[in-house]
Formats: structure tokens, sequence, C-alpha cells
């Protein structure tokens, strides 16, 4: 079946006799048992929810993978990981990185006792890994300086020193890029971006590939009460049915933004896997089907950046991205506020730097809203 059909249809499994077509919201927190020491397989919804359920078996359809757990945000979900994680324990992560996901690692996770190192590329990876490793933790593209990584590459390196691989697939979805099929062991995604797709709710998923990790992951959701409620489950449900034409309109507006972006002359150098120039263009091209909807860019001084996140009228200076709607951003001040300087600065993440999630506005009111908001040629 093609992705397209498996987003509008979701998983086979149907929980009413009335026929309708949407999936039911099961607003309930507790499901009666038929006898002593018997289910309905549903017997309180932290544990598992129908509607929860449908939206975690579409998504486990979409990625390949063995199942997926729903939770209430992007951050849950990484928090959750976490826990597979002992005191001692080390994890190689990408160098650039979700400011979010950072300050979970720098601030609660190296207090808990776990261990970072950052690697730019395989070959720092493979050079960082010492006994302790039990990890390697990429994101690829990287927010917000779309670095990409060589998904194969570093798989073959965790498999053969019995690491797991855990790879943020939230730019691409599976509408472009299949982590499992690549050999990750867990794809993550913030639900809240392009899965919702429309700005209105939050969630996380974790898809495995095995039963194993599923079992852990879940009874760890279970545990500390991490799991995305049904109506929210619900939302993200509604927002998979036009996943994959919203990522073809987002990736064909994103290519001819980035490319118009490169002709001012007050935009001084373009982060976009698109362009033929990235340096990634040709590893984007081997493990991705498409290029997705986010831009990075720098412009010449902050006096412009200031100026277009205060001027820009269609595009919306906000945090996040992967919605309806375009979303400007300023990393310095938001997604990566809380690095400290000189790690911000060493990541290329400064004043001059922007962030950009095409919507699904029209390209030329998109160029029109760029231009009258950057001011001048």
């Amino acid at each position: 079946m093609d992705i397209s059909t498996t987003c509008v249809h979701g998983c086979k499994k149907k929980y009413d006799t009335t026929g309708a077509v949407s999936v039911p919201i099961f607003a309930s927190s507790t499901f009666a048992h038929p006898g002593v020491g018997q289910s309905t397989g549903f017997d309180y919804s932290r544990t598992q929810n129908p509607t929860k359920e449908h939206l975690e078996q579409t998504v486990t359809a979409l990625e390949g993978g063995e199942d997926t757990i729903a939770f209430s945000s992007g951050m849950a979900a990484v928090s959750t990981l976490m826990e597979l994680f002992s005191p001692g324990d080390h994890i190689i992560a990408s160098y650039d990185l979700y400011g979010g996901t950072f300050r979970i690692f720098t601030h609660i996770s190296e207090k808990n006792g776990i261990k970072f190192s950052y690697a730019v590329n395989t070959e720092e990876i493979l050079k960082k890994i010492t006994p302790a490793t039990k990890a390697v933790f990429i994101e690829t593209p990287t927010n917000p300086m779309m670095n990409v990584i060589d998904i194969a590459a570093v798989s073959q390196i965790t498999k053969k020193e019995n690491l797991l691989l855990i790879v943020d697939n939230t730019f691409l979805t599976p509408i472009f890029q299949k982590p499992l099929a690549l050999g990750a062991d867990i794809a993550l995604h913030s639900g809240t971006k392009y899965l919702g797709g429309h700005n209105d709710t939050l969630a996380g998923m974790l898809t495995v590939n095995t039963v194993d990790l599923s079992k852990k992951l879940r009874y760890i959701s279970k545990t500390t009460g991490s799991s995305l409620s049904p109506f929210d489950s619900f939302l993200i449900i509604r927002g998979i049915k036009t996943l994959a034409i919203r990522m073809e309109r987002h990736n064909k507006t994103a290519q001819a933004a980035a490319k118009w972006l490169t002709g001012q002359s007050k935009i001084k150098k373009v982060f976009y896997i698109g362009l033929q120039d990235h340096p990634d263009y040709e590893i984007s091209c081997r493990q991705a089907s498409g290029f997705g909807g986010m831009i990075s860019f720098y412009v010449d001084n902050e006096q412009t950046a200031v100026s277009i996140l205060e001027n820009v009228k269609i595009i919306k200076y906000a945090e996040s991205l992967g919605g309806t709607e375009s979303l400007i951003t300023y990393p310095v001040l938001q997604t990566h506020a809380d690095l400290p300087k000189d790690e911000r600065e060493a990541r290329g993440i400064n004043g001059c730097l922007l962030r950009l999630s095409i919507g699904l506005e029209a390209l030329d009111d998109i160029i029109s809203d760029l231009e009258q908001a950057i001011g001048g040629k």
C-alpha cells in the first residue's frame, strides 16, 4: 500500500460498529473488565486507549517499525528514552542539536549520571566510542544548521559496537526518510510538528524495531505517566491524513524559497538540504526522497534579523515548525537560548541566524512577505 494511502486510512483495526469514518475519541480514563482476570485489551488510559492505539499503529506502519509509543510531547518522548540508561552510561549525540534536547541532556540527564559527547560526523562518532557508550543519538537534518548525517554509515558502526541508534526524524518524517530501514533502532518525532501539522497540539512519538524495546519503553511510559491523551491522539491522527500531500507542498515551496533567498544581497548564506551546493546534498539524495520545508539563513547583521522578525506579516514570528502556517524563528533567543553563548556561537548560532519553516501559503505570497520584510535588494 502506498504511504499516502496509509496516511489517510491509518491502521486496519476498527474500534466500533457504527461505520464512523473518523476514529472515535475514547474519552474514558478506565475500562470495565468482562470478568475476573479478563480484559478487553484496555484497562486504564495511562497504559493504553483505543484512540491512542490507532495513532501508534498508524505511525508504526508509516515508519516500518515493530511498535510506536505516543507521548504528551516530543520532550516527553526524549525524557522516556533517557530512562533506558543508567548512571555512568555514555551517549554520543549530534553536535548540532535542538536546544530543548540539549537542555534535557545537560540539565537533567547529566545530573542523573549519564555522560554525553558530541560529534559532527560519522568519523567523530567512531572516535568517541568508549566502553561505557550505550547509544548514538542523531538529528538529520540537524536543527537549526541543517547538517545531514549518513544514517546507514552510522548504523554500521552502532551494530558492530552493539549500540542503540536513535534518529530524530521530525524534519523529514517517514514520507521522505525512514531511519529504521536505514538501520536505526528508534525513530523519534516531535509529533507537534509535521505529523500534527496544524500548530494546535503537542505530541511525541518513539517508533522501535524490536519487541524488547517496545516492552521497556511502554513500561516506562506507563510508570511515569507521559502518555498522549485521547483527544490529542485524535488531532494527530487527523493531521497525518494530509501528511503526504502537505510534505510534498512544503518541499516544493521550500526549494523555490531557498533559491530565491540565495539571490538576496542581505542574505549571506542559506542552509537548505535541497540546494545542490549544500555539502550534504549527495547524502540527502541517497537516504531521503525529499528535502522538507526547513530553511535556515544568515543575514548581514543583527539589525536586519530583527527587522525581518518584526516586519513579516503572513509569516509568523513564533517558535515551532512543520505547520500549515509559515513560521520564522530566532534560535539565539528562542530554541537555543539555554545553550551557553560560547557553545551557541561555536555551533554557528548567532544573532544573524534565522530559521524558517515553510508553510502551505502560496509561494509568491511567502516571497513577497520576505521581500518587504528584508527591505532592499
